[in-house]
């Protein structure tokens, strides 16, 4: 018995590391961006709002393919939506590349936020539902570590590149630009994330819900060896009584006459991941450190020290998450965000803009920036970073799981898109320190939302979640 366990746990770790794929590919396009907007702008000749548009114009298509990936995983399989999102990272990183106009560029990027959106509900919804209830939070973790480490080797990527070509506007290899080859670089993990999905097994909790339990009893069996029959039929129990294919629907209660709590929680811890900033370290890293006086090389080398300060981070909140829960997680992250953003918007608001329009801090106020942005980064990976994602996995009960991640992730992305989106206008026309100040707000706010209303699920069974 005990090397029948083993063995379901190799299965089961085997399984999640190929989903966690999808969450490097997250990671890495999500990314890849940050080295690139220089040579962006000098390609094609756009600035502020075009700039951002570029960036953010990939978060547009993850809002798109987060809900409907959502939905359809409901009607066709969650490995079924992971392997459509890896048909569209290999179109979008190849494309992007090849790009010879703004609104081409656009097209391949909002094909790449399609499949980094189906990408992002997924994974964490596939490893919850093949995974047991012990370790469900460390196994969901590594879809955060695998988009963490996506975004450190994009960085590193990065980094590489421009270091040998010199910059990223600069040619590099077979007379095209280096920025092209940024993007090119993502053509390796998307085909290895393609070809291994058809080596694993559809979610069991689908394969009942799609009333095919031959197939799910199957499935369980491997993965949880006797208790796999059992399996299926809590499954069945925790369905509708009239076993009707989950829908959108399912999320309003037509007792009460309103959307089920469970619904806006999701919704909040959604939006609040994206209302403190994170993003904007991610996509515009580099051009924040160059907008306080660091040069292009310094500033991308510091994105690859604050990915591998990330990567501690989350293998960190790995360790924790199945031990003290969720929810004190969530609000040791929210305290030490508010207190690090906090420190950096005072250390921005120290600036003088210089007649090139570049922040210039003093070196105490410099090494204050630097040090709390990379103390947030790392509160964020130990705590919201992983967390939320493995909440909205496990928190929906399973007739509303394909549903509420529809509408958390659209939520999700849409928020992802506006904060993207006007950081370049803020610091345009209202500084870093008033952009930072924004995101310290709703840390702050984000402390009591977690305290009032999140529920902890550490340890419960998915057929015990309740709507």
């Amino acid at each position: 018995m005990a090397n029948q366990q083993d063995t379901n746990k190799f299965y089961i770790l085997m399984i999640t590391l190929v989903a966690t794929l999808g969450g490097f590919l997250f990671g890495f396009d999500s990314g890849v961006i940050n080295g690139t907007v220089k040579g962006l702008e000098s390609a094609f000749d756009t600035k502020d709002f075009g700039s951002g548009f570029n960036v953010a114009s990939m978060l547009l298509g993850c809002a798109v393919g987060a809900f409907f990936a959502g939905r359809l995983a409901d009607k066709y399989g969650r490995r079924s939506m992971l392997i459509i999102s890896a048909v569209f990272f290999t179109i979008s990183a190849w494309g992007s590349g090849i790009a010879t106009s703004s609104p081409e560029f656009i097209v391949y990027r909002i094909i790449g936020g399609l499949a980094v959106g189906a990408a992002s509900v997924m994974a964490p919804a596939y490893i919850s539902e093949i995974a047991p209830a012990q370790y469900r939070g460390a196994l969901a973790t590594t879809q955060q570590i695998a988009i963490i480490s996506g975004l450190f080797f994009s960085f590193l990527s990065n980094y590489i590149l421009a270091y040998f070509s010199g910059s990223a506007e600069n040619i590099l290899w077979m007379d095209f630009e280096t920025w092209r080859w940024m993007f090119w670089m993502e053509l390796i993990p998307a085909g290895l994330f393609f070809i291994l999905l058809f080596f694993i097994p559809e979610s069991p909790r689908f394969l009942v819900a799609s009333r095919q339990k031959e197939k799910a009893t199957q499935v369980l069996t491997k993965l949880y060896g006797s208790l796999g029959v059992q399996k299926v039929a809590e499954i069945d129990a925790s369905l509708s009584k009239d076993h009707h294919q989950p829908k959108l629907s399912d999320l309003y209660d037509k007792t009460l006459g309103r959307i089920r709590p469970i619904v806006w929680i999701g919704i909040g811890l959604a939006t609040f991941q994206q209302l403190v900033g994170i993003n904007v370290v991610f996509y515009y890293g580099a051009v924040l450190w160059q907008a306080v006086g660091f040069d292009e090389s310094d500033s991308l080398l510091i994105n690859v020290v604050s990915g591998a300060l990330s990567i501690a981070a989350v293998i960190s909140a790995l360790l924790l998450v199945d031990r003290i829960g969720r929810k004190p997680l969530l609000v040791i992250g929210s305290v030490g965000m508010s207190i690090t953003l906090g420190l950096v918007a005072f250390a921005f608001s120290t600036g003088m803009l210089t007649s090139s329009d570049t922040l210039q801090l003093s070196d105490n106020m410099g090494l204050l920036a630097l040090i709390s942005a990379n103390a947030y980064v790392i509160f964020f990976n130990l705590s919201w970073g992983p967390v939320m994602w493995v909440m909205l996995g496990e928190m929906f009960p399973n007739q509303l799981r394909g549903s509420g991640l529809a509408v958390s992730g659209l939520a999700q992305w849409t928020s992802n898109f506006l904060i993207t989106l006007t950081f370049p206008i803020l610091l345009g026309s209202l500084g870093l320190s008033f952009a930072y100040s924004i995101y310290t707000f709703f840390a702050v706010v984000s402390i009591y939302f977690v305290i009032k209303l999140v529920h902890e699920t550490k340890g419960k069974e998915l057929e015990q979640m309740e709507g």
